[in-house]
């Protein structure tokens, strides 16, 4: 059975995976060991072009933002690229792609004025709003003065355009009286509770949180063998047209499923009247057609065991997988490669 690949009424586009931080959550695995490999402004204007016309606008209006709504410039960390960040949001606000933001972890607000001049440069050039991401693993890397400052200009600069990413943590940060760089373990250690640490917070254990985050939560996230989640199918998420990614390297990303590609976004318009094969494709196959079952059985062809402490979402086993028939086979829906590399 195929599927056509979905159409995408919103999304972010990675410029690139390279990052000032290296996040024990972090879904694309991003970090600053990754090679930089910015997007080329050929394939910047390819995607962006074919983007036009096919991205939603918030319903509140076109220079209104929301997360699933309109497109984000995003990363890794865009604004470790200043210039090709501008360029972008340039690009875009001139093919009239609405409801654009930047989504940023705030490492480059060094003081008042630079942090002024960068957001206001960018609402001149077209932006619309920003994203601004806040959590304990975040928290690891950039100061909490950096944030408080970015939160504060960002509302003088875009006004109500302004997400906090997530709230719940910026008010708890507030009332403990956080200041500076607090490690994950110091937080959930000295300041915050193991049992508090994911109240009314949203925590998508995918990506590198799968590996890094397993010896840290085991009081918050039990696991579950592989045939827990025969029941609780991908395929809804996995074939969505909305909050889908584009990639420096031309990927089209379903969803937060970081490494796999459904293939080339740069030729956008043809790629959309395409249906995705099994055959072409033996992993997504699996995925669309017998979900986690399959892909188990298809995987151990290749040598895979399944974790005797088992799994801690059905995106870790998911994950798990695919890292193992990462460099078994040419499958070319196991991109980027360097996503399979700085998982641990």
């Amino acid at each position: 059975m195929t599927k056509p690949v979905p159409g995408t009424i919103s999304g972010g586009l990675i410029l690139s995976y390279k990052c000032s931080a290296e996040c024990l959550h972090c879904m694309y695995a991003c970090s600053p060991r990754w090679s930089a490999d910015w997007i080329s402004q050929d394939d910047l204007e390819k995607i962006l072009v074919q983007l036009a016309g096919k991205i939603v606008a918030n319903p509140n209006g076109p220079e209104t933002v929301s997360v699933n709504y309109g497109l984000h410039f995003t990363g890794g960390e865009p604004f470790l690229n200043y210039g090709l960040l501008c360029n972008a949001v340039e690009m875009a606000h001139e093919l009239g792609i609405p409801s654009t933001f930047v989504e940023t972890n705030c490492y480059w607000c060094v003081n008042d004025e630079v942090t002024r001049e960068k957001l206001r440069l960018l609402k001149v050039k077209g932006l619309h709003g920003i994203l601004i991401s806040v959590n304990p693993f975040y928290l690891e890397y950039v100061p909490f003065e950096k944030t408080e400052r970015a939160i504060r200009i960002s509302m003088e600069v875009f006004g109500k355009n302004v997400m906090v990413y997530q709230f719940e943590y910026y008010k708890r940060f507030r009332a403990l009286g956080v200041k500076g760089r607090v490690s994950f373990d110091d937080y959930v250690n000295n300041l915050d509770t193991r049992e508090n640490l994911l109240m009314n917070v949203e925590l998508l254990i995918m990506g590198r949180a799968a590996y890094r985050l397993e010896g840290k939560l085991e009081e918050v996230f039990p696991k579950y063998p592989a045939e827990y989640f025969f029941s609780d199918p991908c395929r809804p998420s996995f074939l969505r047209n909305w909050h889908n990614h584009f990639d420096n390297y031309g990927n089209y990303i379903p969803g937060y499923c970081g490494g796999i590609s459904l293939g080339d976004c740069r030729d956008l318009d043809k790629f959309l009247e395409r249906q995705i094969s099994g055959e072409e494709y033996p992993i997504l196959g699996f995925l669309i057609n017998q979900d986690f079952h399959g892909l188990l059985h298809f995987s151990k062809e290749f040598g895979y065991r399944e974790r005797q402490k088992g799994y801690l979402s059905k995106c870790h086993l998911c994950t798990d997988m695919r890292k193992h028939l990462f460099g078994k086979g040419e499958f070319k829906e196991l991109k980027p490669e360097e996503f399979y590399l700085h998982l641990e």
